[in-house]
C-alpha cells in the first residue's frame, strides 16, 4: 500500500485534514488496497466538483478506474449514505440541534396529482391538445 503523500499543491476539493478525520473512522473495516482511502476520496471529490470525465482525472490522483471502482463500491454498499448522514448529524449538533429532525417539510409545488393528466394527451401530428383522448 502507498503511503499518502500530499500534493505538492493541493486540489480545492481536497479533505482537509479535520474533515479526513472526521470521517476516517467511517472506513474502519474496509481492506487497504494499493491505495489509500484518502487519496481516493479526494480523487472522487475533485471528479464531483469539476464534472470531468472519469478519464481526465489528473495524473497525482490514482488511476481513473480505481476511482472509479472506489466510488461504485462505495456507492452501492451504502458507505456514501453513512458519510452523508453522519455529517449532517455532526452538523446539527454542533449548531445544538437534536441530531436527528424532528421536522419534515414537503414543497407543494414537487408533488402533482396524476389524475389530471389521465383526461388529456397530445396529439403530435395535430400539434393541439386533445380532450378525454379524442
Amino acid at each position: 500500500m502507498k503511503k499518502y503523500k500530499k500534493r505538492d499543491e493541493a486540489y480545492p476539493s481536497d479533505l482537509t485534514d479535520v474533515q479526513w478525520e472526521e470521517i476516517k473512522p467511517l472506513f474502519s473495516g474496509m481492506r487497504e488496497y494499493k491505495w489509500p482511502k484518502r487519496e481516493l476520496m479526494d480523487a472522487v471529490l475533485y471528479f464531483v466538483k469539476t464534472g470531468c470525465q472519469w478519464r481526465h482525472l489528473p495524473h497525482d490522483f490514482p488511476p481513473y478506474s480505481t476511482v472509479h471502482s472506489f466510488y461504485r463500491r462505495a456507492r452501492k454498499n451504502g458507505l456514501w449514505d453513512t458519510i452523508l448522514e453522519h455529517l449532517v448529524e455532526k452538523t446539527r449538533k454542533d449548531a445544538g440541534r437534536s441530531a436527528n429532525p424532528t421536522y419534515a417539510l414537503i414543497d407543494s409545488q414537487s408533488v402533482k396529482t396524476t389524475s389530471a393528466s389521465e383526461e388529456r394527451g397530445i396529439d403530435g401530428g395535430k400539434k393541439q391538445k386533445e380532450e378525454n383522448g379524442i
